[in-house]
């Protein structure tokens, strides 16, 4: 499997960047991460930097047998250690993360707070991360639409993050079709998705001729719609060859 793979991060309206995100490769596989930093001061950046490089520290998918198990486990070491980091630095720093493994035609993804993974497969959103946030709650409630999830009172509200000792579980996704040429994963930041339709990210996806298109073509969209005081906005395309 081969991997076209674009990567952009911008501090936005705020003082620091907390956003991080890593990729790395093995044979046939690849592991990409972003993670959205919490705790201000470049804290939120120490914590998603140790995130990014526990998943990315090694070629682990070439030796999996259960993936699934294995990336959970990956994630909680990511928590031990940014966990530790608190300790060491007397202060408190956590970490949203948003996770895909490809192995072959194969592949699990996971979040942990409101950083996503949308997969594409035959030019359509199949399936999206969903959000450990209070605003996602909502929304699965009916008490707000897909849209509005934005812009909700209780949106930065998390649930779940990494830095803590009890609500750090990740989600974990399968993809339930074999992968091929032409699938594609877009992983962010809570700073990009918010200013980005599920139907746009499709629509630039087609539009692009490789990752690096469609994420200026989303860059685009956002850029218009940012109001100067945005958050950190992340996001990494990657389209299979």
């Amino acid at each position: 499997m081969l991997f076209d793979v674009f990567e952009y991060s911008n501090k936005g309206g705020r003082s620091y960047n907390e956003d991080s995100m890593g990729c790395s490769f093995g044979d046939d596989s690849g592991i990409f991460v972003v993670a959205d930093g919490l705790g201000g001061h470049s804290l939120g950046e120490l914590a998603s930097e140790t995130a990014v490089e526990v998943l990315t520290s090694d070629d682990w998918l070439d030796v999996a047998e259960d993936v699934s198990e294995l990336l959970t486990d990956k994630i909680h070491d990511a928590n031990n250690a940014i966990l530790a980091l608190q300790k060491e630095q007397n202060a408190v720093m956590k970490t949203t993360v948003a996770v895909a493994a490809v192995y072959g035609e194969n592949a699990v993804w996971a979040n942990v707070g409101d950083s996503r993974v949308y997969f594409i497969h035959d030019n359509k959103i199949h399936s999206c991360t969903e959000d450990h946030s209070v605003a996602y709650k909502k929304y699965k409630a009916g008490e707000i639409t897909r849209e509005q999830l934005a812009t909700d009172e209780d949106q930065s509200q998390l649930l779940r993050a990494l830095g803590s000792v009890d609500r750090s579980e990740p989600t974990l996704y399968q993809a339930d079709v074999l992968l091929k040429p032409g699938d594609a994963f877009f992983l962010c930041s809570d700073g990009a998705w918010e200013f980005l339709l599920d139907e746009e990210i499709v629509i630039d996806f087609l539009k692009a001729e490789n990752a690096k298109q469609w994420a200026e073509l989303l860059m685009v969209r956002m850029m218009e719609r940012v109001n100067g005081g945005n958050d950190n906005l992340t996001l990494m395309t990657v389209i299979l060859g």
